[in-house]
């Protein structure tokens, strides 16, 4: 953190400098920014930049100043349709739309923070051209620019477009919720037959308060803590049963192996969404597995031992709390157990053979040699691997989603008030809010918190993991 606070006031110091060592052309460059590239006679660099700077002006004067002048707003001219008995048409208004002034102001903000750093970064280009100039040293045409971004600078012209689509797909989407989660977007301010406006903390205050009327802070806490089971379950069942499937597929006594992981990479081609549906449609009420339950007496028997109400006829396995996140655990193993194998098969035919011999002469047994030398080689090679599957499953919509989707409806009155089951993830809540109930403003808020768990979990783990040296651990 230090190292980043210090390259940042370098980068701003070496601007300062620029100012104030630079000559004319440099000083001029703040108001034409390829005047500093005309005096060194590039040329096509100081049109590329002056063309630049025409856009951003025409985009400030057409584009960013009508929606900025709305943004503290969000708009104050409602939406009206006024119809004309003689002309039997109806005229609407010249109204504002708050999602499309919001949408566009961040976009323009954005434009304007990306010019600022290239404004910057311009100056002190410009400075480094006089120094070297001064210094009786070579300056590059632009076509040994162009060359250079193929050959010593290639790594930046490779990661451009990679760049471009994550500012696209990533960061401005994500400014995007920040924003809304400031706002009382809802179903009774829905654009563009209504406003909506900033409200300030007021959606985090909901999230966390209690009432007749507000239950979301009850609902979050049950979620988050459910939302954390799972991705704790989900996780290492899959991790640790893909695990021991791929060993005992690849275990000498075991006859027709490649019969077995045939077996389950056809599990894989399977889409998982129609795996989903048809294992939600055999485990419901009146489904398959209930039937089969019943004719052999496991349904009388759970009720006598107290796992199903004396009431029912059935066993509850997607309509119960408890038999629910019970089943929606083992079906995800099901599901994902042959991924994992398939990734496990890969590691454990590299780990080092002689490893395994020496504990074998040593005298350590199976258990031993899994416990020392297999699960520490595994940990270390697909750690990173476990991480990205732990904050998958934490967002983890498919399973839990299309197998209690019209199926599971939730006893829990509190829970209802917000919208929530008692088996939602937060993404399957969030979800809910936006395409059931059009609450955007709390699922923005929910969709930030998921944001922080899965990057604060991420950045202290990958840290954890990465920091040292055990490869010769397994050399």
């Amino acid at each position: 953190m230090k190292n980043k606070l210090n390259s940042i006031g370098n980068y701003f110091k070496d601007f300062g400098t620029a100012l104030a060592k630079g000559d004319i052309w440099v000083k001029l460059s703040l108001v034409w920014m390829g005047a500093g590239y005309a005096a060194r006679k590039q040329i096509i660099n100081a049109v590329i930049m002056t063309l630049l700077e025409a856009v951003f002006v025409i985009m400030c004067v057409f584009y960013a100043a009508p929606n900025l002048a709305k943004f503290g707003t969000l708009g104050t001219v409602q939406f009206e349709q006024v119809f004309d008995p003689l002309t039997l048409t109806s005229t609407v208004n010249d109204y504002d739309n708050s999602f499309l002034i919001l949408l566009n102001s961040i976009i323009a903000l954005f434009l304007i923070v990306v010019f600022i750093l290239v404004y910057i970064s311009n100056i002190k280009t410009v400075y480094n051209l006089q120094k070297r100039k001064e210094a009786g040293k070579h300056i590059n045409t632009f076509r040994e620019d162009v060359r250079a971004m193929f050959n010593e600078r290639f790594h930046i012209t490779l990661l451009t477009l990679p760049c471009i689509g994550i500012i696209l797909m990533n960061v401005l989407p994500i400014l995007v919720l920040i924003a809304i989660a400031f706002t009382n977007y809802d179903q009774q301010h829905m654009p563009p037959s209504a406003l909506f406006t900033w409200v300030g903390w007021t959606n985090f205050k909901s999230l966390f308060t209690n009432s007749t009327t507000i239950t979301f802070g009850y609902s979050f806490g049950k979620v988050l803590i459910w939302t954390l089971e799972w991705a704790v379950l989900a996780t290492f069942t899959t991790y640790i049963g893909g695990i021991l499937l791929a060993k005992f597929i690849n275990n000498k006594a075991t006859k027709w192996p490649k019969f077995w992981r045939t077996l389950f990479i056809i599990a894989i081609a399977v889409p998982q969404f129609v795996t989903l549906l048809l294992v939600r449609n055999f485990f419901a009420d009146s489904g398959i597995v209930n039937t089969i339950c019943a004719n052999i007496g496991l349904t009388d028997f759970l009720k006598k031992i107290g796992l199903v109400g004396s009431n029912l006829t059935y066993i509850p396995f997607l309509t119960n709390p408890t038999w629910a996140k019970v089943m929606i655990v083992l079906i995800n193993i099901w599901v994902g157990v042959p991924y994992q194998m398939l990734i496990a098969t890969g590691v454990l035919m590299n780990i080092p053979e002689d490893q395994i011999e020496s504990a074998r002469i040593d005298g350590a047994n199976s258990f031993q040699i899994f416990v020392k030398i297999t699960m520490p080689y595994m940990l270390f090679v697909t750690g990173p691997s476990l991480i990205t599957d732990f904050v998958k499953n934490i967002n983890n919509f498919n399973v839990i989603y299309l197998l209690t989707q019209d199926v599971y409806v939730t006893s829990d009155q509190m829970l209802a008030n917000s919208n929530a089951k008692e088996i939602d993830l937060l993404v399957t809540w969030l979800f809910r809010l936006t395409n059931e109930y059009y609450n955007y403003k709390m699922a923005s808020v929910i969709g930030i918190c998921v944001f922080i768990i899965c990057a604060a979990f991420t950045l202290i783990t990958f840290t954890r993991t990465i920091k040292g040296d055990k490869e010769d651990q397994f050399r």
